[in-house]
């Protein structure tokens, strides 16, 4: 059914659903357009509406060829949305769910794009803070790209800095007590309470990356708590195939200490210097780390009310925003800032090491059997060894009583 939007946009039927609002097919005087709904209890609270009628001007600024346009803002009673360009096509996390991980010559493509629109961004003063595959769009009647990439285009600029404000919880004004964003994509310095500057778009376009060549996240798994403690704690591992120029570029970029990350401008320049030593590499051939598969969830599921299971320790942005699972790759979370006791791990340790592709999971029946045939093999070579030295024992005794004694005194000299 199709409703009004304030007096000059008309929402047709829901594209999608987000932690903050649903995103509309829509049309305005001059043709289709995006509508990005903000939920109710979001255009409620009188402070968010303001905040977004302050950064009216910061949003509409935003025009780059790989950005989503904000066409316009919307305040309208309980409405409050925000307009943008209509693109045709997915998000990235549709094809990562559909290919699992892509080529490296289209995952630096892609990856190349978003930066671009970042260096656009962090130029006029602001910070994403919620780059992650949902966030890019790509534009299937656009160009094809090195490695039959589509052109990215990245959303949502503005959303988590205005959501994500001290005291609007009930915290004391200038107090920081959470973190509101996606676990898998933060940067330390977000989980140690820092406040977020442009760096964190760049480790988390890393993070992304990685993501695109890996098929999974390089910190991710398991309870929201653990993969914020990894970000600090644990450093990454060389993916197994990867170009060591490339895997260079990633390693900075993903650096603890927010000054030694190349700004965007940088990263998209050097991305792009790579792509011709890129072209034709298929996607890497490996398998996730086997605590990534096997980790028992440190969450308790419960079913929720309307029938899907609700996971308890992934909280939701706003309370009420939507029910069913809360995957912590997909969904903001807002949690407490660690501790520094919580997040103290001894020595910095090393992420989880993937698997090359094919290797059996430590546990499972196949490891087991492997485990077993190894084990028979080294029993029976260490059988052999006793038999021929049994062997060897009784021709030296034999040899020793047959042979004269001036032969066995010239055999022991050295």
């Amino acid at each position: 059914m199709a409703r009004k939007i304030g007096s000059r946009y008309t929402a047709h039927q829901i594209l999608g659903r987000g932690s903050a609002g649903t995103v509309w097919l829509g049309e305005g005087p001059d043709g289709p357009v995006a509508i990005k709904l903000l939920r109710e209890d979001l255009a409620s609270d009188q402070e968010l509406v303001g905040r977004f009628v302050q950064e009216r001007s910061a949003l509409l600024g935003l025009d780059h060829p790989h950005v989503v346009a904000v066409r316009d803002l919307v305040v309208d009673g309980n409405d409050l949305a925000l307009v943008m360009d209509l693109v045709r096509g997915t998000d990235l996390r549709t094809r990562l769910d559909r290919e699992r991980r892509l080529a490296p010559e289209a995952a630096v493509a892609i990856v190349a794009d978003v930066a671009d629109a970042l260096a656009l961004a962090h130029r006029a003063g602001v910070v994403h803070r919620d780059v992650k595959p949902e966030n890019v769009l790509l534009d299937m009647e656009g160009p094809l790209g090195p490695g039959g990439s589509h052109p990215a285009l990245l959303t949502d600029f503005g959303v988590a800095k205005l959501i994500d404000t001290p005291g609007r919880a009930g915290a004391p004004a200038g107090a920081r007590t959470r973190i509101i964003g996606t676990p898998d994509y933060l940067a330390p310095e977000i989980v140690e309470g820092l406040p977020p500057r442009a760096a964190v778009d760049i480790y988390a376009l890393a993070t992304v990356l990685y993501e695109l060549l890996a098929g999974f996240t390089p910190f991710g798994g398991g309870h929201p708590g653990a993969v914020l403690r990894r970000h600090v704690t644990e450093t990454v591992v060389p993916l197994p195939g990867i170009p060591d120029e490339l895997w260079q570029l990633v390693v900075q970029c993903l650096a603890k200490a927010p000054a030694s990350r190349l700004r965007a401008s940088e990263l998209s320049v050097r991305l792009r210097e790579l792509l011709p030593l890129l072209a034709g590499m298929p996607p890497l051939d490996v398998d996730e780390p086997d605590d990534l598969e096997d980790r028992e969830p440190e969450y308790e599921e419960v079913p929720a009310a309307d029938g899907p299971v609700r996971r308890r320790g992934a909280v939701p942005l706003v309370p009420g925003s939507g029910s069913g699972a809360d995957s912590n790759r997909d969904t903001h979370t807002s949690m407490r800032v660690p501790g520094p006791d919580e997040l103290a791990g001894g020595a910095l340790g090393t992420a989880r090491v993937p698997r090359p592709a094919g290797a059996p999971r430590p546990g499972s029946a196949r490891h087991r059997a492997e485990t077993v045939r190894k084990r028979r093999i080294a029993l029976g070579a260490s059988a052999v060894v006793l038999v021929a030295a049994a062997a060897l024992g009784t021709w030296a005794a034999t040899s020793d009583s047959d042979t004269p004694p001036q032969d066995t005194q010239r055999s022991a000299t050295p």
